[in-house]
């Protein structure tokens, strides 16, 4: 039998002759107009590890996708498949077809019921916030790790399974440094900002979470690229912030609500024409939040 070949065309310029792939990233590119047409690229013919013959390299090389913790049976489980042939290519007979697709039915139900029905819902879910959010391959292993804890733990009975998925993918969001607010897993997740905090405080207490502090720098980027801010702005804009950084004024306070009082004041000095209710929109914070870190910061660094 032939290996199936799977042929790339660019949705943009929809020509196939142009693509290439990255073997840096794993993405698969159009040479032509550079649209990404797929990031999930696996590299099945390099090995695992380095290997120093070409016997050695043989044995280490992949024969199946990475295991990963968003999956429900980890990527390790094996299935039954489609086809209704045997090793020769022959057409198996009906009887062996009808026991084949009760094999089929019984080994998905099997893996489900392993796995637990509630992880199942809790990873589909994490795939809908992934995607609505884009998030990063290493969050969503953080949040499914995080999940399995308190899962392990029996934290989720009396809660809701999507509650407390948004809570771990926001602790996710955290500790990978990633700059989502709670008002944005909120909003993806068609859940109350303070049922997520509430569920957020009991795993961080719970499973003695560290997660760090949020990064004021990336906040700035966000509120800058949100509000289409130019680099000029931008860049005025760190420099504030390391200022505040260095006097120790962002602590204890809301790092959006900073960031937004710090991008309106490099507004200001680069004549950008951006009102304070715009750049509390962008940044998710009220015009008051805004104008009282904009009073601290006047009389601590002494801006006009």
């Amino acid at each position: 039998m032939q290996d199936s070949v799977t042929i790339n065309i660019c949705s943009t310029c929809k020509r196939s002759d142009m693509v290439v792939t990255d073997t840096q990233s794993g993405e698969i590119i159009c040479s032509n107009c550079g649209m990404v047409i797929s990031d999930k690229t696996q590299d099945i013919n390099r090995p695992e590890r380095r290997a120093f013959s070409p016997e050695e390299a043989k044995d280490r090389m992949r024969s199946r996708s990475p295991s990963s913790l968003a999956r429900y049976d980890m990527g390790l489980a094996t299935v039954i498949g489609d086809t209704n042939t045997d090793a020769s290519g022959q057409y198996i007979d009906a009887a062996m077809r009808t026991r084949m697709h009760r094999l089929r039915i019984w080994d998905s139900r099997a893996r489900i019921y392993t796995s637990g029905r509630n992880l199942v819902h809790a990873l589909d879910e994490l795939d809908i916030l992934k995607d609505k959010l884009g998030l990063s391959g290493a969050v969503v292993e953080k949040a499914a790790y995080i999940y399995r804890k308190a899962l392990d733990r029996r934290l989720v009975r009396g809660r809701t399974t999507l509650g407390i998925m948004a809570a771990a993918t926001y602790a996710g969001c955290r500790e990978m440094e990633t700059p989502w607010t709670l008002k944005d897993i909120a909003i993806a997740s068609n859940l109350k900002r303070k049922d997520i905090a509430r569920n957020y405080r009991m795993l961080l207490f719970e499973l003695d979470l560290k997660i760090p502090n949020a990064d004021p720098l990336k906040c700035i980027s966000k509120v800058a690229n949100k509000a289409n801010l130019t680099e000029n702005t931008k860049r005025h804009a760190i420099s504030i912030m390391n200022q505040v950084a260095s006097k120790g004024l962002s602590a204890g306070k809301d790092p959006m609500g900073m960031a937004a009082s710090i991008v309106y004041i490099s507004c200001l000095k680069t004549g950008e024409d951006r009102t304070q209710t715009q750049i509390a929109n962008v940044s998710g914070v009220t015009d008051v939040t805004v104008r009282n870190r904009l009073k601290e910061l006047k009389n601590r660094l002494h801006l006009h």
